[in-house]
């Protein structure tokens, strides 16, 4: 698959696994089949809206779905053959390491739905444990180098930079200042970081930007109220 993605692409993610089973069914691993077949219905409810959204009008070629294999196999399987954009996580759910959802059988599953893009949530701190990030850009090399040479699925990162104890000391504890002025350097330095490991990405998706957005409405309506 040939590197690079240059649209712009606005995806509806419903790839909760973990949270999605405890918060808001309430239950616990291991999953009994009616159990997974309730939550497979939960995320039907949602595709069912995105198709009702694309029927109305919203336009194809810039929408996309991301949602899991484990509770989203069917969906993944009709999006595809409806030509609609897709995208499907790679790592294990609610775990602080990137590793791989499916250990070494990754590309198995990968190759089984073809989504248009492989997605992986990567908390990477560049400033923090060396070897923590040493093993998690050697698999995320081995995801890189499958993708461009042997699968259809582009790459799409997902970038968490989460700060470090010390890192919030030196602020006094300030968050909103963390995520101000040190968190996008940080996030710069991280993939500068990754890419020299040789991870190569197709598109590069940042919580950044929406967590300012969500702060920035927070403190607006609290502003309001007052």
């Amino acid at each position: 698959m040939p590197r690079g993605y240059d649209r712009a692409l606005y995806t509806l993610p419903f790839d909760h696994r973990g949270s999605f089973q405890t918060k808001l069914f309430g239950w616990k691993s291991p999953l009994s089949e009616t159990q997974t077949a309730e939550i497979s219905r939960a995320k039907d409810v949602i595709y069912d809206g995105f198709s009702a959204a694309l029927a109305g009008g919203l336009p194809k070629e810039k929408t996309g779905i991301l949602v899991d294999e484990q509770f989203g196999a069917a969906i993944l399987h009709d999006a595809s053959s409806k030509n609609i954009i897709t995208a499907c996580p790679a790592e294990k759910s609610g775990q602080e390491e990137f590793d791989f959802e499916y250990d070494e059988d990754f590309a198995r599953h990968i190759e089984a739905f073809n989504p248009t893009f492989c997605k992986v949530l990567v908390r990477y701190n560049p400033r923090g444990d060396l070897a923590l990030n040493t093993r998690q850009a050697t698999r995320l090399q081995r995801l890189s180098e499958f993708l461009a040479a042997k699968s259809q699925s582009r790459f799409m990162f997902e970038l968490l930079v989460p700060a470090e104890k010390a890192q919030l000391e030196d602020l006094n504890g300030d968050k909103a200042t963390y995520d101000r002025e040190l968190r996008p350097r940080l996030m710069v330095e991280a993939i500068h970081e990754l890419q020299d490991a040789g991870v190569e990405l197709e598109r590069a998706n940042t919580l950044l930007r929406s967590e300012f957005s969500d702060r920035t409405r927070s403190r607006h309506h609290s502003s309001k109220e007052a």
